[in-house]
């Protein structure tokens, strides 16, 4: 998809409607298409002319981080080690679920308001089911793991660090130990040696 490119003014405006959603995003208060437009000190038209909805703002707030996880998860499928690639992009997954502010709400939400949005959820939805169908076919994972589990198990750890998590820092570690955790009870129980 080809756009054209915003004139120069144009540009400044959506840069600044961005940086202050994202601000506000991070701060966890709601987006509010006319409180934008007076923190950015912007008209409500210019926003408005960027932005139709308050869904659409987050949605484009949430897209650097979904196409980060995007390339990521299509670097984990040429990842020969089925187990590897599956962990790497769940520790990568919920690393951008605890530190994004609008990952949840966007992921979560019924329905797109941006078609960017419903391709780059599609693409990850469909790359955690082949990383998990992967690892269960070479006995990696569990065989009763289903991949609509996937999402309730994430989200899970997310709340989890959420409530207990700390500042940044130490919420990426609690996501990872929670992680790892999860990973261990995902693994398929290897035989007893003989």
């Amino acid at each position: 998809m080809t756009t054209t490119p915003l004139r120069k003014d144009a540009a400044r405006n959506w840069d600044r409607i961005i940086a202050v959603a994202r601000a506000l995003v991070d701060q966890g208060t709601p987006l509010q298409l006319n409180d934008v437009a007076r923190r950015a000190g912007l008209g409500v038209g210019t926003v408005y002319r960027h932005f139709a909805t308050p869904e659409a703002l987050l949605e484009t707030v949430a897209t650097p981080c979904l196409e980060a996880l995007t390339a990521h998860g299509e670097q984990a499928l040429s990842d020969p080690d089925p187990w590897h690639a599956l962990e790497g992009f769940l520790t990568r997954t919920i690393e951008a679920q605890v530190t994004d502010a609008s990952l949840a709400p966007v992921t979560a939400a019924p329905e797109d308001a941006l078609p960017r949005t419903t391709e780059l959820k599609t693409a990850l939805w469909s790359t955690g089911r082949v990383l998990l169908d992967r690892a269960r076919e070479a006995g990696a994972v569990r065989p009763d793991l289903a991949s609509g589990d996937l999402v309730p198990l994430m989200c899970g750890i997310s709340y989890a660090v959420e409530v207990h998590g700390g500042d940044r820092a130490g919420r990426i570690d609690t996501a990872r130990r929670y992680l790892a955790t999860l990973l261990g009870g995902l693994r398929a129980a290897t035989p007893p040696s003989a």
